[in-house]
């Protein structure tokens, strides 16, 4: 077997959560408690790999239009997520980003936000992105416009700068739980030469067995970006 090729920036769109829950005759809100804990366990695997770069899905500028209970829900399970991992994430010098239009979130959340990322700042093991309020149109729309207004060229180069993941490499993997065949407005961008994996697995089964799966298909690709290899 092909010697196993680490990719240096993962990306997941963690698919499924409500959809386990209802399989299991459970509410909603149960299938989101355990998409937090397989986050947390993907963070630890991923960390153990020598993954330099990891990003999750969080919540969508889709998102919004679920129910207002689960998008409250939602929202406090972020709240717990900072306070109780954040510490330790820092300890193991893992650098924590929150990327999406956050001015849209409650003070207080905005408040863990930043004490989150001024805490982890100077961390170099590993670089967690948590996308919250992500939508990928409006990010590339909002580049655009900054561009714009500073008198700046629209070139890649210069769009890339101006994204959330402003001087952070592409994805070379993105990992897609629940089945669906699609990108879902996630790092369009970005994800210009990414590989892209897809378990029908839900994002509260998602294991290390499933991620050591994903690299492993990872490691048998030739990526030639467009050219021949040798």
């Amino acid at each position: 077997m092909k010697e196993l090729t680490i990719p240096n920036h993962v990306a997941i769109i963690m698919d499924g959560n409500g959809r386990w829950a209802k399989k299991k005759g459970l509410p909603r809100t149960l299938g989101h408690k355990e998409g937090i804990k397989a986050l947390k366990r993907t963070i630890k695997d991923a960390y153990a790999l020598g993954i330099k770069y990891l990003t999750a899905y969080v919540f969508s500028t889709e998102n919004w239009k679920r129910p207002k209970e689960e998008v409250e829900f939602l929202m406090a399970i972020l709240d717990k997520l900072i306070v109780k991992e954040v510490n330790e994430l820092h300890l193991r010098g893992v650098k924590v980003k929150f990327l999406g239009e956050l001015n849209d979130l409650s003070d207080a959340l905005k408040k863990k936000i930043i004490w989150a990322e001024e805490l982890t700042n100077s961390n170099t093991k590993m670089q967690l992105n948590l996308l919250v309020n992500y939508g990928s149109r409006q990010e590339i729309a909002g580049a655009i416009k900054k561009l714009i207004n500073n008198n700046e060229e629209i070139t890649e180069s210069n769009i890339s700068n101006n994204l959330y993941t402003s001087g952070i490499p592409d994805p070379e993997l993105i990992i897609r739980t629940g089945g669906e065949n699609r990108l879902s407005n996630f790092l369009l961008w970005q994800a210009a030469y990414s590989e892209i994996w897809i378990t029908p697995e839900y994002w509260p089964e998602f294991n290390k067995q499933l991620l050591m799966a994903a690299i492993e298909h990872f490691s048998t690709i030739d990526r030639r970006f467009g050219g021949l290899n040798a």
